[in-house]
């Protein structure tokens, strides 16, 4: 896989030295943000000019518009996978650098194709799509870019359990660089920026069962221990610190660990989790270049915007897990779904899915399809647990087999995928998947 993403490297930089505009396209969440930003930045440095297009997802449509744009080089980053059927069509040299689940279809002459699963590597838990991205630069001397694959890597959950396999050689690197320190502390998410209620509300990684996503729920529990809940947790004596921490770890012992900083960078970017959150704050609300400003070294007031954008998501996700404590799932046999057609939690749903699974606010035991409906069609967001797929649930195949036989698409990882169907087959979509994931587990 290395010798893969060397040669597009190689690729890379024959383009840029030969004055090649580079086009790039990516996802538009945390991880394909950052995955754009390691190729956008490496072009950069080395003086060259590229073009960024950030997309929801990728459509047979949006290759055959390519076509008709005059760039030398293509770059898919944290997807193409799926679609090198009609990637390998384009008229120029092409880099994919995704770790979504390929399909069966070769990589034409033209294409340099580079993706974990074509070389049995785990893509949901071993390399992120900006993972795979750095490999692609990692021989041109950018060593410092692996922050972006760590951020991306986070926003992908890959670091649950400690970072592993490719991911650890990209930790590596990180802390070789001299930009990475990595320290034991509590795992709050803006705990100095936030007051402490509100840190704890919004801390999903790991989740706080009755404190994530519960303003009330966070505010008595530190009117139970003695500690002011409108301060910040640097404010916060020495004794009050140690109190907050065991009563933490009491909750969830997770919620104390390896915390990964880049201490010469803004105090609400130095954790890479915070940074990486803000970055999923900006793909959600759809402002997709001022995250990948912020990758580029924009600060001052494109920081001020993003954190603001980052208040009023983490305050809707605060609504939505409301929503299920209130409304529930509805149960199947074999899987849980949520489905809201409210402008604000349409777009959030696959992550109060993801979450709501570790905070039990749904049932851990079946994995939970989040719908969302667009008109005539609806957006499905996909979520497990590992302890699932150990047992082998595959929600990107189920979602994918599902989808095809309803005119739709969809696939993903194992453990997180998505799909985009008819409204009008929203129940048979379900009970199909139902029935595959029931098939899986009695495999």
């Amino acid at each position: 896989m290395l010798n893969r993403a060397n040669e597009a490297g190689r690729v890379l930089k024959k383009h840029i030295k030969n004055g090649d505009n580079i086009r790039i396209i990516s996802h538009n969440d945390a991880d394909g943000i950052s995955a754009a930003a390691i190729i956008a930045n490496t072009i950069k440095e080395e003086g060259g000019n590229f073009h960024v297009t950030m997309i929801p997802r990728l459509k047979k449509e949006t290759i055959e518009k390519l076509h008709n744009e005059k760039y030398n080089l293509f770059i898919f980053t944290d997807m193409g996978s799926a679609c090198i059927n009609h990637i390998n069509k384009l008229k120029a040299d092409v880099i994919i650098a995704d770790h979504h689940q390929p399909n069966d279809t070769e990589a034409s002459e033209n294409v340099v194709h580079v993706n974990p699963h074509l070389f049995e590597v785990d893509g949901s838990r071993e390399l992120s799509g900006s993972g795979a991205s750095y490999l692609v630069v990692r021989e041109l001397d950018k060593n410092h870019l692996s922050i972006f694959a760590l951020i991306g890597a986070f926003g992908d959950m890959q670091h649950l359990n400690g970072f592993t396999g490719v991911n650890e050689l990209i930790l590596n690197d990180a802390v070789e660089s001299g930009k990475l320190e990595i320290h034991e502390d509590l795992k709050i998410t803006s705990k100095n920026q936030e007051p402490l209620y509100k840190a704890i509300a919004y801390t999903l990684d790991p989740g706080l069962p009755d404190l994530t996503g519960s303003f009330e729920g966070s505010m008595a529990f530190l009117e139970k221990l003695g500690i002011s809940y409108g301060i910040k947790f640097a404010d916060l004596s020495g004794e009050e610190q140690d109190v907050l921490k065991d009563a933490l770890i009491d909750v969830n012992p997770k919620i104390f660990g390896q915390v990964f900083s880049t201490p010469k960078d803004s105090p609400a970017l130095r954790d890479l989790e915070d940074f990486s959150s803000i970055l999923d704050s900006c793909g959600k609300s759809k402002k997709y270049g001022l995250g990948l400003s912020l990758c580029l070294g924009e600060r001052d007031k494109a920081l001020e915007t993003a954190i603001e954008i980052q208040n009023k998501y983490r305050n809707n996700l605060v609504k939505g897990f409301e929503w299920i404590r209130k409304e529930g799932a509805v149960e199947l046999d074999h899987i849980q779904y949520i489905y809201s057609e409210d402008p604000v939690l349409k777009t959030i749903i696959g992550t109060l899915a993801g979450v709501g699974l570790f905070i039990n606010i749904l049932n851990s035991e079946k994995p939970v399809i989040g719908i969302s409906r667009f008109h005539k069609d609806i957006k499905i967001s996909g979520r497990t647990t590992r302890e699932l797929v150990n047992k082998g649930v595959d929600l990107g195949k189920a979602l994918h087999d599902a989808s095809v036989n309803f005119h739709g698409q969809g696939g993903g990882h194992n453990i997180a995928a998505g799909a985009m169907i008819p409204h009008k087959n929203k129940d048979e979509f379900l009970h199909l998947v139902n029935d595959i994931v029931a098939s899986q587990l009695e495999k």
